[in-house]
């Protein structure tokens, strides 16, 4: 690793230092092992492995703008490579960017391009693909969810063959944690056909039905040392999560996520199987479109934030296995959490008396909701239903299909389910789901003041001052927001004692949707 980067890495460390100095707290990520996997053989190649994965559909593909589920993400981690990755402790590592430097300011970043790299069709991959690559998310006519993210990039241009360089609206300290997010994956320059990926990742697709199956065989020229150990990867999508399971207790697959909450203490219990727990930013939504009927009044928002049983909810339909959350995405673990802000409880005399603002004195409202947003989240609407009766809201529940929620429902409906993955840094979290130009603003809201508050903290080096700011728009988010966060959940999977080299991760099931790349099949 070069110079540049172990320089930023020392600064984050010194960042992190002061945050801990704040007396911020970080919960760690655990991994319930039974005791024999504490020492593992040394890895070996060879082998199938077989995921059984929720979260996919028939609608699905490898379009890296529009990646928007566990499935294609996971799949398009094992075609494809990053710029950065983040590591299993939430560090920032290089990809197929292999070092960095800001300027003073962080308003500039250079970028040194990894060299000897080839794309699956043989081609050697430049810095031509990687701008090519960075602009499908980039502009006005732009498809990508990553529109929001990327709008903040000024200028992208190549400096040399082996640099880019980011010149940014605004100084960004965290640039290198946000290019890891999994839209910004490298194509060849001018890729346009997304049935048929062509990458530099550890596998190639060698077949591919949406919403059901696909197989992956090795990459035999990968660059990466000591990765892409099993022969291939076979992906069956099971979005019914007895149906994945049971392919998981009969052994029918070596590894599942998004286990039912309900079913946990059960799988740790059998012997043939790992339960992987992983504490993060993953958090379920209940998602009130600030631009349709009632829920363009922030009073009826706040009755229905007020209406909901928040530690009945964690209790009953997580298990415990999450936290409270207070209607903002920023999780205990980040060093920007706002502790000092009061944890909104269950309280139906409130949410009465904001109904009276609104001009109400009840309110019929109809939930969609699907257990494709997260594994029990019908049995969460059904708490919720009960809990918000007592503040006079009559909420009817609609059972959504789990095939093309995200097409068909998520952003449409005016009050539905959801969920987010967790981000590495506060303003990607903050900006993908809650800037007023995001493609993924969810709720549709809009707030003049959050969008300029978010572009000063994000500018300012000094962590203090961004933790003060980071805390008032989390507030805004509670406050005035159209997203109802009644909980984190925790990320739980499940592995074969079979596989290994399996570890937890703070972003996303699968070890952050990496885990093909990473483990292999004992002898």
């Amino acid at each position: 690793m070069s110079q540049q980067t172990r320089s930023f890495d020392l600064s984050r460390r010194q960042f992190m230092a002061g945050a801990a100095g704040l007396g911020l707290t970080t919960l760690a990520s655990g991994l319930i092992v039974p005791s024999a996997m504490a020492q593992e053989a040394a890895p070996r190649r060879g082998g199938v492995l077989k995921m059984g994965i929720g979260g996919g559909s028939t609608t699905d593909n490898f379009d890296i703008r529009v990646l928007n589920d566990w499935v294609p993400v996971n799949q398009a981690y094992m075609v494809f490579n990053g710029l950065v990755e983040i590591d299993k402790d939430n560090r920032v590592r290089p990809e197929l960017f292999e070092s960095w430097e800001p300027s003073a300011d962080a308003k500039e970043w250079t970028f040194t391009i990894r060299q000897g790299v080839t794309f699956h069709n043989g081609k050697t991959m430049t810095a031509e693909d990687i701008l090519y690559s960075l602009n499908l998310h980039r502009g006005a006519d732009t498809t990508s969810a990553a529109r929001s993210t990327a709008a903040q990039f000024a200028d992208v241009v190549k400096v040399s063959d082996t640099e880019i360089k980011f010149v940014l609206e605004s100084g960004n300290a965290d640039l290198p944690y946000i290019l890891s997010d999994y839209h910004f994956l490298v194509v060849p320059e001018g890729f346009t056909d997304w049935t048929k990926p062509i990458g530099t990742g550890p596998f190639v697709m060698e077949s591919y039905d949406p919403g059901v199956r696909a197989r992956f065989t090795r990459n035999e020229s990968y660059w990466k040392p000591d990765t892409a150990w099993v022969d291939a990867v076979e992906v069956i999508v099971i979005n019914d999560i007895a149906a994945r399971t049971n392919a998981m207790m009969s052994g029918q697959v070596h590894a599942i996520n998004q286990l039912d909450f309900k079913t946990v203490d059960l799988l740790k219990r059998n012997p043939n199987l790992t339960v992987v727990q992983s504490a993060g930013g993953q958090h379920f939504t209940f998602l009130m479109d600030c631009t349709q009927g009632v829920y363009a009044d922030n009073n009826v928002r706040m009755a229905i934030k007020y209406a909901i049983d928040r530690e009945q909810l964690l209790a009953t339909a997580l298990r415990g296995y999450g936290q409270l959350g207070n209607d903002h995405p920023i999780p205990v673990t980040d060093p920007f959490y706002a502790m000092d802000l009061p944890q909104r409880a269950y309280d139906p005399e409130k949410s009465k008396f904001y109904l009276k603002q609104a001009g109400m004195d009840k309110l019929d409202i109809e939930l969609s909701a699907s257990d494709a947003a997260f594994s029990g989240a019908v049995d969460a609407a059904a708490i919720f239903q009960g809990s918000a009766a007592a503040s006079g809201i009559n909420l009817a529940i609609k059972r959504e299909p789990a095939d093309g929620y995200w097409s068909n429902v998520w952003m449409k409906a005016p009050f539905s389910m959801g969920y987010w993955g967790g981000r590495p840094t506060a303003d990607q979290m903050l900006t993908i789901a809650y800037s007023s130009t995001s493609s993924q603003n969810d709720t549709h809201w809009k707030n003049e003041s959050f969008d300029t508050k978010l572009t000063e903290a994000r500018a300012l080096l000094d962590p203090t001052k961004r933790k003060e700011i980071y805390a008032e728009l989390q507030q805004l988010v509670s406050d005035d927001g159209g997203a109802l966060i009644p909980m984190f959940g925790d990320y739980l999977d499940a592995v074969s004692t079979k596989l290994k080299g399996v570890t937890s991760h703070p972003m996303f099931n699968l070890m952050g949707a990496r885990l093909a790349e990473k483990v292999w099949l004992e002898a």
